[in-house]
């Protein structure tokens, strides 16, 4: 926690998504037994940004940086880390926060590593950057969260073909020089439920082959091979409504808060259905909800950053309002931190 420390504050943030754009009518074109007024409305994606071939989360991280420092252009030069969270890397090794410092041709004393998690992972990545400058390691943070899911969907699998979008998002943080900042966070795992989202071969564990290549369907008629996410949404989203309210109240009531006192929720944009079950458990009012899931589906780790920058423009965070952000992905580990902006 944070109380008599240091506050992580959130300075700015940035994104970029590919230009590709998928709707669920050019699914419905090229694949017409598909229902995709079905999946709309249990996933509410309209439409995803898909990489294009040869493009890579690094690709789309630099662009995220690039538009961050065209406006704080100041931030460059304090910059001393660098966290990268990623689960499609451009390669084995080096990580891409080595790649990333070399692009924008940082000084040799930066922090930098990769760490890979998914849809909980900007929330980490903020109590990561919260531990660097607590610690006196750091004293500007740049948080980049970037995937191209899309590598490892089959193109059979309606599931996740719907639902995952490509992104990243770049994100300063730094130590707060008023009350504002990191109120709060805890985090949490299951390692026990982490066959529940899984990509089961392609690892040193299980290495790709002709065997691993081969495709199955599922009883819904999704294709997939072991080398393709393997995704079992209805455990997962028992695993949120079991653990993600119990999580974000035992946070606010550590803080002498209820949602009442709470500005805006931005939850991680999971589908329509992990969203709504959220809101009703927790009693969200719709008012203080805020979700741009429609037009760009579920991008991961990058999903949290995008919509607090979303809702920034939008005119719904202001200064001085409490927002929670929370978050539940791959491991399976989830997060809930309370932020004054």
């Amino acid at each position: 926690m944070t109380d008599g420390g240091v506050r992580a504050e959130i300075r700015a943030i940035a994104y970029a998504l590919p230009d590709q754009v998928v709707t669920n009518d050019m699914m419905a074109e090229a694949n017409p037994s598909w229902d995709m007024t079905r999946v709309l409305a249990r996933t509410g994606v309209g439409a995803r940004h898909i990489a294009a071939p040869g493009e890579t989360a690094f690709d789309l991280a630099k662009r995220a940086c690039d538009r961050l420092f065209a406006e704080h252009p100041e931030a460059r030069e304090r910059i001393d880390a660098i966290l990268f969270c990623t689960q499609s890397a451009d390669y084995i090794m080096p990580p891409n926060a080595c790649l990333l410092h070399d692009y924008l041709e940082l000084p040799e004393d930066v922090f930098a590593t990769d760490y890979t998690l998914a849809c909980s992972g900007f929330v980490y990545g903020v109590a990561l950057a919260q531990s660097l400058l607590a610690a006196g390691l750091a004293t500007n943070v740049l948080l980049v969260n970037g995937d191209t899911y899309s590598r490892y969907i089959n193109p059979g699998d309606r599931s996740a073909r719907a639902l995952f979008g490509d992104g990243a998002a770049a994100t300063w943080i730094a130590a707060s020089e008023s009350n504002r900042g990191l109120l709060g966070i805890r985090c949490a795992t299951s390692g026990k439920d982490h066959g529940k989202f899984i990509v089961p071969a392609g690892g040193c564990r299980t290495p790709r082959s002709p065997e691993t290549a081969r495709e199955e369907a599922d009883s819904s008629g999704n294709l997939r091979s072991m080398q393709d996410i393997h995704m079992d949404g209805a455990g997962v989203l028992s695993v949120l409504n079991a653990t993600g309210p119990r999580q974000i109240r035992g946070l606010l009531e550590q803080h002498g808060l209820t949602v009442d006192d709470i500005d805006l929720f931005v939850f991680h944009q999971a589908s329509k259905m992990a969203l709504d079950s959220l809101g009703a458990r927790l009693r969200v009012p719709p008012e203080k909800s805020f979700s741009n899931l429609r037009d760009i589906g579920n991008t991961v780790s990058a999903s949290i950053p995008i919509a607090l920058r979303d809702a920034m423009d939008a005119g719904r965070i202001k200064p001085g309002d409490r927002v929670l952000i929370s978050a539940i992905g791959v491991g399976m580990s989830w997060a809930t931190a309370i932020l004054e902006m």
